[in-house]
């Protein structure tokens, strides 16, 4: 029975690994990796936020399926997991770092446990919990540092935190007012992008790491395991150790592509609310910093791996990196994610590795978030979940349970049936917004991007295979007048099916006739 490790980091977007970008930022442990597996060059975030994403990708649903349609939703923990089945198999189940199944707005003492892992130590955005007392027990010399990195302070846990229940929101606050974020060498750094205030060895990105590499030397021997390993970085504000921001070639980051919805009468009216145009100095400064971030990833996906080979595993284990969505880093005038699906935004990085799958393959088969968890049960030798028939004791075993498709033939370097011929990706509202001329629905083909907001609020209409920068936008070209109406019926199509297969949310039986 074959051992997974999810190694996962949160909003990089494939683009950054690639192009110019993958020029100025070395990753020989990601090539040592795909070298090592199979490259999905065509992988996509079905809904690109982090509480939608990470909901798909434990349970294999749709966000209608599972419920979590943008961030502040919480993943009922009563709804099957992946990490569960593999544990009532007798997989050993661990997660470290950030896993998002519940808004942080709730506080820090979730009992991640009860979506199916037997250890849990976690540290989100937020910073608070386990990974800021690990700093104040072990490092008090550089708890008030680590305060400052917490920035969303409106959290209530955070106004009576602990068992003194103290006042941390304010005492942070005070810090972050008065704190020097830029250093003698980086001089331009901000509360979004920083050198690291203290030692790497105190980063969340190294606390991470250690805890996985914990589990992984002392798993059992003769019990495969599931290793979620989940990193905050590079998500903003981007704060990469000061020794990675040397290993950026910063003459090799891209200029941003411009903002060419500006001037365009079918763009969509929600990006007046979050456009803007950025100066020079700003892009290149965030990008160099995000790259460093992705450097300092990069040693850690070294780490496990050699962790694998040291303890004589990596033969019986497949590792799967990916992303759980993109950062646009100020391509289009933008940067973050959400309801912007641009390439920068919904594509992300996938490579398989390990037991049993190809060496050194690149896949451009279109594939999404919805994929990951058949691939898992797949390679574990677990039957996907049958939903149950009304009226008998028996499961359904024609009807499918879950919306996505196992990878492994991909894997093998075979050619899979039923393959996508289109991904479908969504948006509702974000954090600052209200309104449905947010909610985004794509349908992505290997030649083509088509997006619709509703209420006439815009739609967008690339063709990808020569436009691939998204630059000339045709949804009101006559010329493609065909296109636009075949991708448009399309998105009609994929959003009827959003509730296909059945949601097991309350679910207890099929009927049948």
């Amino acid at each position: 029975m074959r051992s997974v490790v999810l190694f996962m980091v949160d909003q990089l977007s494939a683009k950054w690994l690639e192009g110019g970008s993958g020029l100025a930022c070395p990753t020989p442990n990601l090539d040592r990796l795909r070298q090592a597996g199979v490259t999905f060059s065509n992988a996509y975030s079905s809904n690109p936020v982090c509480c939608a994403s990470r909901a798909t990708l434990a349970t294999g649903l749709t966000s209608r399926g599972h419920g979590v349609l943008q961030n502040g939703y919480r993943l009922n923990p009563k709804l099957p997991t992946v990490m569960r089945a593999l544990n009532a198999a007798g997989w050993q189940t661990g997660a470290f770092g950030k896993l998002h199944f519940e808004p942080h707005y709730l506080g820090f003492d979730i009992d991640f446990r009860r979506y199916g892992f037997d250890v849990v130590h976690n540290t989100e955005d937020a910073r608070g919990g386990e990974w800021l007392d690990w700093v104040e027990r072990e490092q008090p010399e550089h708890y008030e540092a680590a305060l400052a990195t917490v920035w969303p302070t409106s959290i209530p846990a955070l106004a009576s935190y602990g068992a003194s229940k103290t006042n941390l929101a304010d005492r942070i606050r005070e810090i972050r007012r008065e704190f020097r974020w830029g250093t003698d060498d980086f001089p331009n750094g901000t509360a979004q992008y920083y050198v690291l205030p203290f030692p790497e060895e105190l980063s969340q990105t190294a606390w991470i790491s250690g805890h996985a590499l914990d589990f992984i030397a002392s798993a059992e021997r003769d019990r495969p395991f599931y290793a979620h390993i989940s990193y905050v970085q590079p998500h903003a504000p981007s704060c990469p150790p000061a020794e990675y921001m040397d290993r950026i070639d910063r003459s090799s980051i891209p200029e941003p592509v411009p903002p060419e919805w500006i001037d365009d009468p079918l763009a969509p009216r929600c990006f007046e609310q979050n456009g803007f145009r950025a100066d020079a100095a700003a892009w290149r400064d965030r990008r160099h910093f995000y790259l460093a971030d992705v450097a300092h990833l990069d040693h850690q996906l070294g780490l496990v791996m050699d962790a694998l080979d040291r303890v004589d595993r990596w033969d019986e284990t497949v590792l799967i990196f990916l992303s759980d969505h993109g950062d646009l880093l100020y391509d289009h005038g933008f940067f973050g994610k959400a309801e912007r699906h641009y390439d920068a935004c919904v594509r992300v990085p996938l490579i398989v590795a390990g037991a049993g799958i190809r060496s050194g393959l690149d896949c451009n088969a279109l594939v999404q978030h919805e994929d990951i968890v058949p691939t898992v049960l797949e390679i574990t030798g677990l039957p996907q979940p049958q939903l149950p028939v009304e009226g008998t004791d028996t499961r359904d075993e024609s009807a499918p349970s879950l919306p996505g498709s196992s990878l492994v033939p991909w894997c093998r370097g075979e050619q899979a049936a039923g393959s996508r011929d289109a991904v479908y990706i969504e948006s509702y509202n974000n954090t600052n917004s209200r309104t449905p001329q947010n909610w985004a629905r794509t349908v992505r083909t290997q030649d083509w991007r088509y997006t619709l907001y509703p209420g006439g609020a815009g739609e967008q209409l690339f063709y990808i295979s020569d436009d691939i920068d998204e630059m000339q936008n045709l949804a009101g070209d006559s010329g493609h007048s065909i296109t636009r109406r075949e991708m448009r019926d399309r998105i009609l199509e994929e959003v009827i099916l959003q509730d296909y297969p059945h949601p097991p949310r309350d679910l207890l039986a099929l009927g049948v006739h």
